[in-house]
């Protein structure tokens, strides 16, 4: 038998020193055995494996005790967890800003967002777009899948007061020539 329990399923391996145990005690009842260099009397191995079939045990329980805890642990989070989410929700619109009332509780005060840059005020704006372009006339559902991709943002400071360029003639493109049969 192997020295670890890993190869085979703790059944198996319990059937198989039960075996030895009842094998042992009806065949040799006073029988002696060299294994590995090291002699053993019977009542020494039924002991030995009676070792191992009580830690196997052992094992089972503590695994099916750890699933219970587990199990109740999941249950009282799901019920109190709103209450607790519910409660800090309030204490913080009670009490807003109130550092020392909030630090009571052990809360901290909600942090204001810090300003956006112009920089990412015009990625998001560029990327809104983008997305709004990409998603087209779609379906809600397939609208939701679809994200645009936005590269090379570069913002540009305006000096002067902006003027609209009027269009030369020669940026026309010119008209195309008609298709002769």
């Amino acid at each position: 038998m192997p020295s670890t329990t890993s190869g085979k399923s703790k059944t198996s391996t319990l059937t198989q020193l039960q075996a030895f145990i009842s094998g042992l005690q009806k065949q040799f009842p006073s029988g002696q055995f060299t294994l590995g260099n090291t002699v053993y009397t019977t009542a020494a191995l039924v002991q030995l494996f009676q070792s191992l079939i009580d830690a196997i045990n052992a094992v089972n329980a503590a695994q099916a005790a750890a699933k219970v805890a587990v199990s109740s642990s999941k249950a009282t989070v799901t019920k109190v967890g709103p209450v607790v989410l519910a409660l800090k929700r309030n204490l913080l619109s009670m009490y807003g800003d109130a550092a020392t009332t909030l630090a009571l509780f052990g809360l901290v005060p909600r942090k204001a967002p810090a300003p956006r840059t112009g920089t990412e005020l015009a990625a998001a704006a560029a990327k809104a777009k983008a997305t709004r372009e990409a998603r087209g006339t779609t379906s809600k559902k397939s609208k939701l899948a679809v994200k645009g991709n936005v590269t090379g943002v570069t913002v540009t400071p305006v000096t002067g007061p902006a003027t609209p360029a009027a269009p030369s003639p020669s940026a026309q493109p010119a008209p195309a020539a008609p298709v002769v049969k």
